[in-house]
Order: structure tokens, then sequence, then C-alpha cells
């Protein structure tokens, strides 16, 4: 899908607007060489006026990726392209969860999705400085978690993991033995949608909308 590309693409400069470890990883898998260079963007969107958290995550990931492609135009050879995301949690609720700010907020963010199901969305934003070209995706995956009582929630909370995390966990670390079943993308829980990713760019690549 978009293996067959990733020699050339190597040969063109790509920066990653995340300083998200598992997002470096998941992009790295594909075998793609990438800068860092985390965005100034302060999140800060105001949720109500999204439809959900999809429309959300993707706007995010979309301001994300041009503040960085704003700072790095004015480089004597700026980036071929810069890829933004977020990733959120939607409880069943509706309420759209980010990384929480306390144990407090941590746990009630858990407690809220024990014993249910719920959505994680990462939105993505590939923002191409030849003519500004901007595409922008979101995926959404389903997470059953089962129940947990209050114990469990108190010593996951305490190893610290839960926040630099939306919804106030990692599916790949020990909070994975909360999830019962999943429907969709894993990666995306994790942050980084692959799949749709190599898809979105194999097409923009197949009708010569880019070329890498």
């Amino acid at each position: 899908m978009l293996l067959q590309y990733a020699e050339a693409l190597c040969a063109r400069h790509l920066v990653l607007a995340s300083a998200s470890p598992r997002r470096r990883e998941i992009l790295g898998n594909l075998g793609l060489k990438f800068d860092v260079v985390v965005s100034r963007f302060d999140e800060d969107l105001d949720k109500s006026k999204f439809r959900n958290g999809g429309e959300y995550a993707m706007a995010t990931a979309q301001h994300k990726a041009l503040e960085v492609a704003d700072r790095l135009e004015q480089e004597e050879n700026p980036p071929f392209m810069i890829i933004g995301a977020d990733t959120v949690v939607e409880a069943p609720d509706g309420t759209i969860m980010e990384k929480p700010k306390d144990e407090a907020e941590a746990t009630n963010m858990l407690l809220s999705l024990q014993g249910v199901s719920h959505q994680v969305h990462t939105g993505v934003s590939l923002v191409f400085t030849d003519g500004r070209l901007v595409k922008s995706f979101s995926e959404t995956t389903h997470v059953t978690f089962a129940p947990l009582d209050t114990e469990e929630i108190a010593a996951y909370v305490k190893t610290g993991e839960p926040f630099d995390k939306a919804g106030g966990y990692g599916i790949q670390g020990p909070a994975g033995a909360f999830v019962s079943s999943i429907s969709g993308c894993y990666f995306n829980v994790m942050g980084f949608p692959i799949h749709k990713f190599a898809k979105t760019m194999s097409d923009l690549i197949k009708d010569e909308t880019i070329k890498p």
C-alpha cells in the first residue's frame, strides 16, 4: 500500500508535529524517516462546537500541523510534509477526554470507562508545503473495558501511566489488561491509525495529487 513508496518518501523531508513516542514508533515501523518538531498549538478548541470527538481531534490535529508549517515554511528548505495528530477518548455520555491533569481526574476518567464501551478517536492532518495542500481525516476505534474495582484503578493511577494519555490509559501498557474487546484499529488507540494513514498517502500518490 505505502511500502513501495517508502524509499522515495525517505528522500523527502518529513516532519512529525508531535512529541508522542508512540507515534514516532508507529511511523518508524513503516520505514519512514522524519524529524520531530513539536507543535506549540495550545489545544484549546471549544469542544461544544464539534459534533463528536472525531471532528474535534481532526481539527486539533490540523491546527497542530499548520502551526508547525507556518514556522518551517520560513526556512530555506521547508519540509515536504508535516504530520499532525491528536487522540481523544469519547465516553458513553459524549464527554471528550484528553490527558488527565492529576490523579483525581485520571481516577474519574477510568471509573467512567470501566465496564462499558467507549470510542477512541485520532485525528490526522497532512500539510504539504508545496501549494499548501491540507488533507485531514479521523479514525474511530470502539474499546470495551471489563468491570474494574477501585483498588485496581488506584494501583494503575499510581504507576503514573495515565498522565500523558488521552482518557487516562494506554492500551499498550498495563491497562491493556482492562480491555475485554476492541473493534477497529489497535494502533489508532495507541495514537496513530497507521492503516488509514498509509491508504490516504497511497491514494494521494496514485491519483498524482502529490509526488513523493
